[in-house]
């Protein structure tokens, strides 16, 4: 298996910056704000796994001219000196009297006139990553620039992703589907699902994955109540269906798909709602054309699993794909995303199979121009069996 080159070059991330300041303009702002590690490693590539330690703030201030500035820490300086970055402002963190808002204000003062605005994510999905108590700090020592929305701005960008970053996705995907192709070899009746887990991350990570930060399942007789919950001691039985779910890293960049496996011959109704789950996936995936929308993606998907219309309580049948394992947008009724080529999005159609259990299935595609294609390799209608 091939790999994709580590990183990105320099001439994508000005690629990005330069489309964030033509919206900038378009909108009247004088400055991004960004504060979490998915802007910051969009805009510069700062990959890190730091950001686990919640005690530094991290920012950088894209203006609308001019290329991007980190206020970071000074632990990060040399990291952020590996990237295109140039202008680096460091403190040391942390500051129990200061903890970088002087800086950051002081940098945004510098290239934001009084009439200008400074733009910081405010929509679903987003959060500004410091203290309220700074960001009250922040905004009074500010004025008269106002922090405002930043028009969803990176969340666009992001939406729609470039060859470079399909291929890190294409390869996570690859990597996944080697590990769970072995999962029958290292699983068997008696084993507790907790042990299932832990095998299950050994095979990511021997396959190529930098690293699994996600990784969800269930296991039951004949379908499973949920796909969220922390793995048990419980030991599988015969008649169980397994299924594992992972989100795992490469080069930054996540893939997110699961899959069921049959502990022994699988009753008529999880063989016939695996199948029905598979050709809803396919309906979704067919009806994924450049000018459909997100919605029409989800009628699709729900008029094969639940024809009477009813909402399954997930809510959602997939989402976005990339830096993070969920992304912008949530393939619901009520989005009416346009579809265009480079987008990637997961298909995550589920279906009840009776007695309070349910049966989940998810890929992973990438919308081009004459229609979707599988980045991870689409499962066939028979559920595997262990």
């Amino acid at each position: 298996m091939i790999s994709p080159s580590r990183g990105f070059p320099e001439a994508e991330f000005r690629s990005r910056t330069e489309s964030a300041q033509g919206l900038m303009a378009k909108h009247d702002l004088a400055a991004l704000l960004l504060s979490t590690e998915p802007e910051i490693r969009y805009y510069t590539g700062f990959l890190t796994r730091f950001w686990e330690s919640p005690t530094r703030p991290w920012f950088v201030v894209l203006p609308t001219n001019g290329d991007p500035i980190a206020v970071i820490p000074s632990i990060g300086a040399h990291l952020m000196g590996q990237s295109w970055i140039k202008d680096i402002r460091t403190w040391s963190a942390p500051d129990y009297e200061d903890d970088g808002i002087g800086l950051l204000t002081d940098a945004l003062c510098e290239i934001v006139s009084q009439d200008g605005r400074i733009g910081i994510a405010d929509h679903m999905e987003s959060h500004v990553r410091l203290p309220l108590a700074d960001l009250r700090r922040l905004e009074m020592a500010l004025l008269p620039r106002p922090l405002v929305s930043d028009m969803a701005i990176t969340r666009r960008l992001r939406m729609v992703k470039s060859d470079s970053e399909i291929a890190k996705i294409r390869h996570a995907a690859t990597i996944a589907t080697d590990a769970f192709d072995k999962v029958p070899e290292h699983v068997a009746d008696g084993m507790p699902l907790s042990d299932v887990f832990r095998r299950f991350q050994t095979l990511c990570l021997d396959a190529g994955a930098d690293w699994v930060p996600y990784l969800a399942g269930a296991a039951g007789q004949n379908g499973y109540a949920d796909v969220i919950s922390p793995a048990t001691e419980t030991p599988l039985m015969v008649g169980d269906v397994l299924m594992l779910d992972t989100g795992l890293v490469w080069d930054g960049y996540f893939c997110d798909f699961d899959r069921n496996f049959s502990l022994g011959r699988a009753s008529d109704a999880v063989q016939s709602g695996h199948a029905t789950l598979i050709d809803a996936t396919q309906a979704g995936f067919e009806a994924a054309q450049p000018g459909a929308t997100i919605a029409d993606l989800f009628h699709a998907m729900n008029g094969v699993v639940n024809p009477s219309g009813h909402v399954m309580d997930a809510g959602r049948l997939g989402h976005g794909l990339g830096i993070q394992l969920t992304e912008w947008p949530s393939i619901i009724p009520q989005d009416h995303t346009v579809l265009v080529p480079g987008m990637v999005l997961t298909l995550e159609p589920s279906i009840s199979v009776g007695d309070g259990k349910i049966l989940v299935h998810e890929e992973n595609i990438v919308i081009r121009d004459g229609g979707a294609e599988f980045l991870s390799r689409p499962q066939t209608r028979d559920i595997r069996v262990i």
